[in-house]
């Protein structure tokens, strides 16, 4: 099974945040505000864009996804509090 890593980074409207992140949780680890990150088989990343689609109104929300190979090919560098965590919340 193939995974690729993904980071998702939103702005929503405030009445649609509570929803778009437990969605995000759903699949991606929450690393600080608006930002989730974790690794997904190409089903789960189809799943997850079709949940949040489901959500967000295109006329006023973004999700921006990067998606790379491998984690390896990141290089995540943290300036202050670290947040978040590596756990996904069902």
């Amino acid at each position: 099974m193939v995974k690729m890593f993904v980071i998702m980074a939103y702005d929503v409207n405030v009445e649609r945040v509570t929803k778009v992140l437990h969605v995000g949780r759903r699949y991606l680890n929450w690393v600080q505000n608006s930002l989730l990150e974790g690794e997904l088989t190409n089903a789960q990343f189809a799943r997850l864009k079709a949940d949040l689609h489901k959500i967000i109104n295109e006329e006023e929300d973004s999700v921006v996804f990067y998606v790379l190979r491998r984690q390896e090919y990141l290089d995540k560098q943290i300036l202050g509090l670290e947040k978040g965590g590596q756990t996904i919340m069902i």
